[in-house]
């Protein structure tokens, strides 16, 4: 006797047991698919806003929520590509300012780190049957955010949902846990703001109490920031004077083709803030600050180089932070940050730690070269400092960071754990010129004045110079492609806040608890069968 089999569910079909009309292939499946694709589109884009230049922090937290929202309780597979979705909508914009490099080099970037984003949708989905799942989506933004900014060639931590919140309800958590901690607060109200989204969808929902309780929290998380400890001052100051020379090149090309324009611009301002000096227009400054690239000639190897920024210093009078490229060996080259002296000239230095790929060195060097020929502009290869930036220059002894290296917690964090106070960050941003590069980096500044405790001091070759007190504030600034300076009394503080004292510890707490929580995940899943996909609320919720 021949047993007939069992026939099993046509494609496209519902499973057995399925609620009819949620098969894989029905209409009402691929439009909620639809619009998990619009809310993740429209996630990325309210992220975007809430970044500088538009500045728009408060829709980060609806960003955050429709991204939530439109990758819970879907498989892995699916929930990877409607991440990517979300990043693309988020970094397309975020980092347009790479294009002046060439729309390959954008869309490249934008495309590896929008697999990050990927890759945070898939570990969000997987907690999100678990319960407080907008806890573990938090930490787990954490991780991906650590992922980015460690690898590939030394990672890329820019845009990350701190760097929009530079002067916010949010912004006091840096002074507790850097900015993994701002991140964190960030991400888990827009997890709870999703959570009472889906609550007021369920019909089942009785009462008001499931919906406040996630609501009561989303604002509860930024009224805690202010119980954070802060320092207060110390009653010292300091004197700096900070110059912005500006250059005569646009885009890949800023310093121009004539040799010592870019030199002759910033030694000129020094003479005429030397003579307003004698003419008590303006108080006289007990250190000036030059930016990155402030010389475009070798003052290590060209006389007429060495002997303008001397005679410039003499007239001044006070010790310069120089900015400058120079030789190391035959081959090589440093982006330094060095001390000049009007008595005994150049002195010591820091040397930029964090190169940025394809800018000042070239990773995979020889595959690269042979493959794409703008890579040679990179010319000489940078090789990277090794030591903090904690430099004297006369009363003080400042923090100097170098352009990149604001984005990079290990690099502001040791070099003001070594006392240096005020912060200098030193910056080349001429290629981008216009863009929304300057904004967004000087949100950062704001982000780091906080988490340690020190006023940050941004001299720009194009702008944006600013001053940014130890309260994030921006206190002054000026334009773009100008030239401009000005001559600030900052506040100067050595006391260290909680971040500062415990670095890197709160980043890592928070991806063990991401990765716990994916080991819980991956253990309910053994226990209990993963659900039908259909509408988001048919899974659970707290």
């Amino acid at each position: 006797m021949v047993q007939e089999k069992t026939a099993g569910p046509a494609p496209g079909a519902a499973p057995p047991g399925a609620p009819p009309g949620t098969g894989p292939g029905t209409p009402a499946t691929r439009g909620r698919l639809a619009m998990r694709a619009v809310g993740a589109v429209a996630g990325g884009a309210l992220l975007y806003l809430a970044f500088p230049p538009i500045g728009l922090w408060f829709l980060a937290l609806p960003g955050v929520a429709l991204l939530t929202l439109a990758v819970r309780g879907v498989r892995a597979r699916r929930a990877l590509w409607l991440g990517l979705l979300g990043g693309l909508a988020f970094l397309l914009p975020a980092l347009h300012w790479v294009s002046p490099i060439g729309d390959d080099a954008w869309l490249g970037l934008v495309a590896l780190e929008s697999l990050f984003y990927g890759v945070w949708a898939v570990g969000a989905a997987l907690t999100s049957r678990l319960p407080l799942w907008p806890l573990w989506g938090a930490a787990l933004w954490v991780a991906m955010e650590w992922a980015r900014g460690t690898f590939p060639v030394g990672g890329f931590p820019w845009a990350r949902v701190a760097f929009s919140q530079g002067e916010t309800p949010f912004t006091p958590y840096a002074a507790l846990g850097g900015a993994p901690l701002v991140s964190f607060a960030v991400v888990l109200c827009g997890g709870l703001l999703a959570l009472a989204a889906l609550r007021i969808s369920r019909r089942a929902t009785r009462g008001a109490v499931p919906v406040v309780l996630p609501l009561v929290g989303a604002l509860a998380v930024p009224a805690v920031a202010f119980a954070v400890p802060r320092p207060g001052d110390e009653g010292r100051t300091v004197t700096v004077g900070v110059i912005q020379g500006n250059v005569p090149g646009r885009g890949m090309h800023p310093l121009g083709d004539e040799p010592a324009v870019v030199l002759g611009n910033h030694v000129r301002m020094l003479h005429e803030m030397a003579q307003a000096v004698r003419q008590g227009t303006v108080k006289k400054p007990d250190l000036v600050v030059l930016p990155e690239n402030s010389t475009d000639i070798d003052p290590y190897r060209s006389d007429f180089a060495r002997a303008q920024i001397d005679a410039a210093v003499k007239d001044v009078g006070v010790p310069v932070l120089v900015g400058a490229v120079v030789g190391v060996g035959e081959n090589n080259r440093a982006t330094r940050s060095l001390v000049w002296d009007p008595v005994t000239g150049p002195g010591a230095y820091y040397d930029k730690q964090k190169l940025v790929p394809f800018g000042e060195y070239t990773p995979f060097k020889d595959v690269v070269l042979a493959l794409f020929e703008r890579a040679s502009l990179v010319g000489k290869q940078s090789v990277p400092g090794t030591r903090d930036g904690d430099l004297r220059l006369g009363p003080v002894t400042v923090g100097a960071i170098n352009c990149y290296e604001v984005a990079f917690d290990e690099v502001v964090g040791d070099t003001t754990r070594t006392g240096a106070s005020p912060l200098v960050v030193q910056t080349n941003n001429a290629t981008y010129a216009l863009t929304n590069l300057p904004a967004q980096q000087l949100a950062m500044s704001q982000l780091r004045a906080v988490e340690h405790n020190r006023a940050v001091i941004t001299s720009a070759i194009t702008g944006i110079s600013a001053y940014v007190t130890p309260q994030g504030k921006i206190a002054w600034r000026t334009g773009e492609l100008v030239p401009a300076s000005g001559v600030l009394t900052v506040p100067v503080r050595t006391a260290q806040t909680v971040a500062t004292r415990v670095g890197s510890l709160p980043q890592w707490l928070l991806i063990l608890v991401g990765a716990g929580a994916l080991a819980a995940s991956r253990l309910q899943r053994k226990r209990i069968p993963a659900p039908t996909e259909g509408p988001a609320e048919q899974v659970g919720e707290a």
